[in-house]
């Protein structure tokens, strides 16, 4: 999509600080970080929920974020985060995953 800023930095059209890169997905050290360690893990090809035709995909980009912890030493653990639609915070309407980690995060659910 013309207007996605993730399809533009996707594109290359705006700069990111990559993470990894491979065919299906592209991870990238957020502007914003939230914690120390945050890496937003977006899926190459425009989708804005999971469903039954990209679930592989989705399961791409956990494979990466676990990946991804090991190389960033999230050892003592991670949180993997997904908004979708306005009530649930998502900002992007571009399915994306954040990897945060790198402290002790709060618990936000019991």
């Amino acid at each position: 999509m013309s207007d996605c800023i993730f399809c533009k930095i996707i594109a290359g059209e705006i700069p990111c600080n990559k993470a990894y890169e491979d065919e299906l997905v592209l991870a990238f050290h957020d502007i914003n970080p939230q914690a120390p360690v945050h890496v937003l893990i977006i899926p190459k090809l425009h989708v804005q929920q999971i469903d039954g035709t990209n679930s592989i995909l989705a399961g791409h980009c956990f494979a990466v974020a676990e990946m991804l912890a090991v190389q960033l030493e999230l050892s003592d653990g991670f949180r993997i985060v997904t908004n979708r639609g306005t009530h649930g915070g998502q900002t992007v309407e571009h399915l994306h995953f954040h990897l945060l980690g790198g402290r002790q995060l709060e618990l936000t659910m019991g």
